[in-house]
């Protein structure tokens, strides 16, 4: 069984309908000031975590055929250093789709690899691509029990990942040929 996974077109249906968030107002304004990859990288945790009341959330860079994890905001250590192999870890699946996967119950979800769970606290997630078409990063949220993200908390991050995008480019625009 599968969750959920939102491509461009289904989001842009949800948009329309998000009221502004101060939380998302002041982490797109935080992002506009940010001048390193770390700032963005803190920003980005927290204010997601903010954003939809969860337990924890990360920041995912590809790192050649690996992800890695940046960053964390979390109740308990999750994964940050670490590196996965794309194809094995949500956070790729999200960059190599150019999707958000909306996941209710991570034992239910053939996406995800149940041992880099097993010794923590998640249950449930939603992982957003940013910089999509061309995703190199991804912004994940976790909470401790499952649940089943709302339209308008999916919204919310992906407009925060939007941002962080631009952010981004701002500070570390891509090179040519890349």
């Amino acid at each position: 069984m599968r969750g959920v996974a939102l491509g461009l077109r289904a989001c842009a249906k949800v948009r329309c309908t998000v009221v502004i968030n101060p939380v998302l107002q002041q982490a797109t304004a935080a992002l506009r000031r940010a001048n390193s990859l770390e700032q963005v990288h803190e920003v980005v945790c927290m204010s997601a975590r903010q954003l939809v009341e969860a337990d924890g959330a990360t920041f995912v860079a590809l790192d050649g055929e690996k992800c890695f994890y940046a960053d964390e905001d979390s109740i308990s250590p999750l994964w940050k250093g670490e590196r996965f192999p794309v194809e094995h870890c949500i956070g790729g699946w999200a960059m190599t789709h150019q999707q958000t996967a909306v996941v209710p119950d991570i034992r239910l979800d053939d996406r995800i690899t149940q041992s880099f769970y097993a010794r923590t606290f998640v249950r449930s997630l939603v992982m957003v691509p940013i910089d999509v078409p061309a995703p190199v990063s991804a912004v994940g949220v976790y909470w401790s029990r499952v649940r089943r993200a709302t339209d308008e908390e999916v919204t919310r991050l992906i407009r925060l990942a939007e941002a962080a995008g631009q952010a981004l480019h701002r500070i570390a625009p891509p090179r040519e040929g890349s």
